[in-house]
């Protein structure tokens, strides 16, 4: 006998009446999803949510009367629930999708462009509402005021390395990301990165990173030679691989199919840094839904590369991982707040 599994009830929240008519219908097609409701406006909103009890709110950023921000802020303090943004790809839409990560959403997606389609929205919308249902907790991205402590390693041990780093990320992966980068030192060999995110929250979240960190943190640019001292974020909307040219290697951004219903997804970058790093490397997979990166790693593994996975009990959402430890990809499981000490220990 099959269990009942119920349906994920989700809230829309946009003052666009077409937004709100799209969203409804992309997200009904899923039976795992219901579209209680949807709300033109906060105070709609607020009475929404006390008669429909969603799991899941889709909140626009710029409404009338009350902004999404300030509504965030209030539902936080008095009925925290998890939040997915709905960012337009307005330059400033970045650091507005940040602040709403800050005040306790879970997760961002961009509305549907002229780059992002509305069967591309559709599958990343509804791939992050399941995600963000299963999430232990809605941590603020970078709550704590206190300074993470920079691991103290030898200069010299760093700079003879010939490792390169590669973390994949999803849905409580800024957070992670975070703690991670924070705490290294400003030698380490090259990192590059890819956060399911959009394109501007990408740049944001990038500049952002860089203000906190000793290493440099940047928005990958197409033929950008990795170096010492700097880490890379794929760009939103666009897949990032690896490529050896002469003794370096350099990044390569470039379009696609979506992979993993992903752009830019872990799987390409990793499969590419088996292919061109092979035991130079190392590869870490945090918190996220779904499968994207998990047979890249082992592709790294098998090549020889060290590879790690974050633990169920620090992770957000234990989905990517999981995937990653079930077919034996990964060398070590770690805690969270052990990674940046064993990325040390590995190079």
């Amino acid at each position: 006998m099959e269990t009942f599994k119920p349906q994920i009830k989700v809230l829309v929240v946009d003052d666009a009446a077409m937004v709100r008519k799209i969203f409804t219908q992309e997200l009904s097609r899923d039976p795992e999803i219901e579209v209680a409701g949807a709300a033109a406006d906060a105070f709609i909103a607020r009475e929404m949510i006390s008669r429909l009890k969603p799991d899941v709110i889709l909140l626009d950023i710029e409404m009338p009367q009350m902004d999404g921000l300030t509504f965030l802020e209030q539902l936080m303090l008095n009925n925290p629930l998890p939040v997915i943004i709905v960012s337009s790809l307005a330059k400033e839409g970045g650091k507005v999708a940040l602040r709403g990560l800050e005040l306790g959403a879970a997760d961002v997606i961009a509305k549907p462009g002229p780059a992002y389609s509305v069967k591309d929205m559709s599958e990343q919308l509804i791939e992050k509402i399941k995600a963000v249902v299963q999430m232990k907790q809605c941590k603020r991205f970078l709550a704590a005021n206190t300074e993470p402590a920079i691991i103290h390693a030898g200069k010299e041990q760093l700079v003879k390395s010939t490792k390169i780093i590669a973390i994949g990320a999803a849905t409580g992966g800024p957070e992670a990301i975070a703690a991670i980068l924070t705490r290294l030192p400003k030698e380490m060999p090259p990192i590059v990165v890819v956060q399911h995110m959009p394109s501007h929250f990408l740049k944001a979240f990038a500049e952002r990173l860089n203000e906190i960190c000793a290493l440099e943190v940047k928005v990958a640019e197409d033929t950008e030679p990795v170096s010492f001292g700097k880490a890379l974020l794929a760009p939103g909307n666009r897949h990032m691989a690896l490529q050896r040219k002469g003794d370096g290697y350099i990044i390569v951004v470039k379009d696609g199919p979506l992979v993993l219903h992903q752009r830019p997804s872990i799987e390409v970058l990793f499969r590419s840094i088996a292919m061109y790093a092979g035991p130079d490397a190392i590869g870490v997979l945090l918190t996220g839904m779904g499968k994207d990166g998990a047979q890249g790693l082992l592709d790294m593994r098998n090549a020889g590369a060290f590879t790690i996975a974050q633990s169920e009990a620090s992770c957000a959402v234990y989905g990517m991982s999981k995937e990653a430890i079930a077919i034996n990809a990964v060398s070590q499981v770690a805690q969270l707040e052990e990674i940046p000490e064993i990325l040390i220990r590995n190079l």
